[in-house]
C-alpha cells in the first residue's frame, strides 16, 4: 500500500434495533476522523430517526438481511465510493473508536486484515469487557478449529471490530457470510493465506439494550460456525492481488 498516498477510510457500523446506543456511538467516532456510514437494517425501533436527528450518512435497507447483509452493505458502499480502507464497528458500543486508527496502521503497514482483539495475552490491553465465561469457552474452540485449518492462531475469532484492505473489499462484495460472519471470514481468509494480525485494543461491555444471543443460541451459534468453518471455508476463492 502506497504510504505517500493519502487513504480514504470508511466506518461501517451496522445498525439494528440500537435506539439506545445512538447517542453514545456519535459521541464516541468523534474521537475519530473517519468517514462513517450507519446500515440500517430495518430497525422497528427508533433507530433511523435517531441517526436522521444527528445527520449521520446513513444507508436504510428497506427489508431485514441480518447481520451478514448489512455489512456487507457497507462494503458495497465502500468499494463504490472508492475507499481504501473499511472498518466494522459495531452499534451495541463495545468498540471503543480511538483504536480504529491502530486497525488502520496495520493495513498500511501491509497486512490485509486486521482484528482487534481482547485476548492477546502479555499486554496492558487486556482487562476490559471479556465476554461470559460460556462464550470466553466457544471461542476458543472456534480458534482451534481455525488453527487447524489454516494453520493460522487467531485468538478473538469472533470481535466484530475489524479492518481490511481494498482487495477485501471488493471480495466481501462478492461474498459475506449471513449469520454470524465473523469466525467463519477470520477462518477462511487465514486459509487462502491472506496476511492476518489482531491488535489489543479494550473493549466495553454493551451500553444499552441485551444481546441478541442467549445460552441456548449460543450453542446454535456453536454448532453452525463450527460446521461453517470445517465444511464451507473451501468455498472462498483467493482474490487476485
Amino acid at each position: 500500500m502506497d504510504k505517500n498516498k493519502e487513504l480514504k477510510v470508511l466506518i461501517i457500523v451496522p445498525i439494528y434495533n440500537e435506539s439506545e446506543n445512538i447517542d453514545f456511538l456519535i459521541d464516541d467516532l468523534k474521537n475519530t476522523d473517519y468517514d462513517k456510514v450507519f446500515i440500517d437494517d430495518a430497525s422497528t425501533d427508533n433507530s433511523l430517526n435517531m441517526l436522521k436527528k444527528h445527520n449521520a450518512n446513513i444507508v436504510s435497507l428497506p427489508i431485514n438481511l441480518g447481520i451478514g447483509g448489512c455489512i456487507q452493505t457497507g462494503y458495497v458502499y465502500a468499494k463504490e465510493n472508492g475507499y481504501d480502507i473499511a472498518i466494522q464497528y459495531d452499534g451495541d458500543g463495545q468498540h471503543i473508536a480511538k483504536y480504529a486508527s491502530k486497525l488502520v496502521s496495520a493495513i498500511e503497514n501491509g497486512y490485509d486484515y486486521a482484528i482487534g482483539s481482547r485476548y492477546i495475552k502479555s499486554t496492558k490491553e487486556t482487562q476490559g469487557f471479556q465476554s461470559t465465561k460460556l462464550r470466553r469457552v466457544g471461542i476458543k474452540i472456534l480458534s482451534f478449529l481455525i488453527r487447524l485449518l489454516s494453520g493460522k492462531k487467531i485468538y478473538d475469532v469472533t470481535s466484530g471490530f475489524r479492518a481490511c484492505n481494498r482487495t477485501l473489499i471488493d471480495y466481501f462484495c462478492d461474498y459475506y457470510p449471513t449469520d454470524y460472519p465473523e469466525p467463519e471470514v477470520a477462518g477462511a481468509i487465514a486459509k487462502q493465506g491472506y496476511k492476518i494480525c489482531e491488535i489489543p485494543v479494550l473493549m466495553r461491555d454493551r451500553n444499552a439494550g441485551t444481546s441478541s444471543i442467549k445460552p441456548l443460541k449460543s450453542i446454535y451459534y456453536m454448532i453452525k460456525v463450527s460446521l461453517a468453518i470445517l465444511v464451507l471455508s473451501h468455498s472462498y476463492k483467493r482474490t487476485t492481488k
